[in-house]
């Protein structure tokens, strides 16, 4: 049998070298990363909120999504951050963040790690946020995440 690497460890491994401004907000990656795999497991989630989670996961394991890691390395892993800081905004603003830190794993505040995520992501991609909600399938439901991320 062939040695089988989850992926959050394959993004753990991928972003720990990563040596650069970023790295602070990119090591959240993984955890951001479990935390939404682990929301899918939740048996009676929101189908909405069940296709934003999964529309998240699916921007971070896409090959060649708006910021590639094949090409970019662990910075690729921008724009997967941002999506999913953006996904966990609005799940916070929708159930409220106790919904969220009862899943949550990781080791640090889970408010501090998705602001800081977001607003960092938000500000190295500008105008290619729009890209990426778009990419994602989101913009379908832009008007009312934006609203509860403003």
């Amino acid at each position: 049998m062939e040695n089988y690497e989850e992926y959050y460890d394959v993004i753990k491994q991928n972003i720990e070298s990563c040596n650069n401004e970023y790295d602070e907000f990119i090591k959240y990656g993984p955890d951001i990363f479990r935390l939404l795999t682990d929301i899918l497991n939740v048996k009676k989630l929101d189908p909405i909120i069940r296709l934003k989670v999964s529309a998240a996961l699916g921007y971070f394991v896409a090959p060649y999504d708006i910021i590639p890691e094949k090409v970019y390395g662990a910075l690729g892993y921008i724009d997967d951050i941002y999506i999913s800081a953006y996904v966990l905004k609005d799940i916070e603003n929708e159930l409220g963040l106790g919904y969220l830190e009862s899943i949550w794993e990781g080791n640090n505040n889970l408010k501090e790690v998705v602001d800081e995520c977001y607003e960092n992501s938000s500000e190295i991609l500008g105008d290619k946020v729009k890209d990426i909600i778009k990419y994602t399938g989101l913009d379908y439901f832009e008007n009312d995440i934006t609203n509860n991320n403003d």
